[in-house]
């Protein structure tokens, strides 16, 4: 091959697979609107193809734990320009976070959609809850006119969670004490197809018993409802000691993948959980190589199905030690190998890697996705949209 075709190829490959970020927009910005400091970002699009922004509003810093909103912002021309800040949610000078919004498409009483927005609150620091000193609660309020208004929060743990303090509630003392827990983070998602279709799942995770070294006693699970929030169901928990944060996706055939943060720190990659029943059990959990992380949050999207495979997006960051090196990466096998990598906030150049932590993603239109992700040293949230396929 001579240097000229060598050139072509290139200018080929760039062409038709390297994926074009649009401008990007800030969403939320530390100091402003309220707030010391944004974090814990997730995005769903409606079905008029607005989008919501969700994420914590935390008063006075960046403590997890503290005086910290939900909020939440709209986009009404694809994320490039978003409205005033609203406050969905103040817990007085606790905690209310993790918001894990999603759509119900499926309910005949409520044709043109239910927005879901399933969050947790905490009366205390994340270990002293680990040693039952402090209790997380799950929550979700519902709005039926696409996030204008919205519906008196219901308290739903006894559903979904299996505390033991019944110091705090009489009604918590379930011998399997869970302990601390926490939703997604990210968006949850609904079943488009098959057996399991409108079935609303939610990943989730919590601690079991006392702390134990590096964070053995985690384990992410799920919850989900058939009947439009009337009731819901637990999952079983993925084995693998240490799996935490998660979140998740529908496949061909019924199936449902999850991808989970391993908070032991061993290896350091994401944990692939597979199940065949809605997520209700898991047919196995396994590190992916080709997703490596640094511990941290990550995202994974349903793109649509072609020729019977689902195709999936995920976010995080590929780099075992550091939070940067933010990559969506596209499989279209269903998670088996994954084939398109598009790099977010950098160009490739390890010298210049820029700070960045949680993502979540959106679909926008057949070609076209949306990442809303942690930039900055928690000082930004920021919106892309990334054109990962090309006719």
């Amino acid at each position: 091959m001579n240097r000229f075709t060598l050139i072509f190829a290139f200018f080929l490959a760039f062409l038709f697979f390297h994926p074009v970020l649009a401008q990007e927009t800030l969403v939320f910005k530390g100091g402003q609107e309220g707030h010391a400091i944004y974090r814990i970002p997730a995005i769903i699009a409606l079905p008029n193809g607005e989008l919501l922004a969700f994420a914590e509003g935390r008063v006075n810093g960046s403590d997890d734990f503290g005086d910290v909103n939900l909020v939440m912002k709209r986009s009404k021309d694809q994320g490039k320009t978003w409205a005033a800040i609203q406050t969905l949610l103040d817990f007085d000078s606790l905690q209310a976070g993790n918001p894990a919004p999603v759509v119900d498409l499926f309910d005949p009483a409520h044709p043109k959609g239910v927005v879901y927005l399933f969050y947790n609150t905490g009366n205390n620091h994340e270990y002293d809850i680990r040693m039952n000193r402090g209790v997380r609660e799950v929550w979700v309020m519902k709005s039926f006119d696409l996030g204008e208004t919205w519906e008196t929060p219901e308290n739903i743990t006894l559903q979904v969670h299996k505390p033991n303090n019944p110091d705090f509630n009489p009604q918590y003392k379930n011998p399997a004490d869970w302990r601390h827990y926490a939703n997604t983070p990210g968006h949850a998602f609904q079943f488009n197809n098959g057996k399991y279709k409108g079935r609303i799942y939610v990943a989730a995770n919590h601690s079991v018993g006392n702390p134990q070294e590096n964070f053995a006693e985690y384990q992410a699970h799920g919850f989900f409802t058939d009947d439009h929030g009337k009731s819901y169901g637990i999952s079983e928990s993925v084995e693998i000691p240490g799996s935490n944060e998660s979140i998740a996706a529908e496949l061909s055939g019924d199936r449902m993948i999850m991808s989970i943060r391993n908070q032991k720190g061993d290896i350091r990659q994401r944990i692939l959980a597979y199940s065949s029943d809605g997520g209700e059990s898991w047919d196995e959990a396994t590190f992916d190589e080709d997703l490596p992380d640094p511990v941290c949050q990550g995202s994974i999207l349903d793109l649509g199905v072609v020729n019977g495979k689902t195709i999936l997006a995920h976010s995080n960051n590929a780099n075992e030690t550091e939070r940067n090196q933010l990559t969506v990466k596209v499989s279209f096998d269903e998670g088996n190998t994954w084939e398109l990598t598009m790099p977010i906030d950098y160009t490739g150049d390890e010298s210049k890697l820029p700070w960045t932590a949680y993502s979540d993603l959106v679909k926008i239109d057949e070609s076209t996705l949306g990442i809303i992700y942690e930039r900055d040293d928690y000082q930004e949230i920021i919106f892309k949209p990334v054109v990962w396929k090309r006719d």
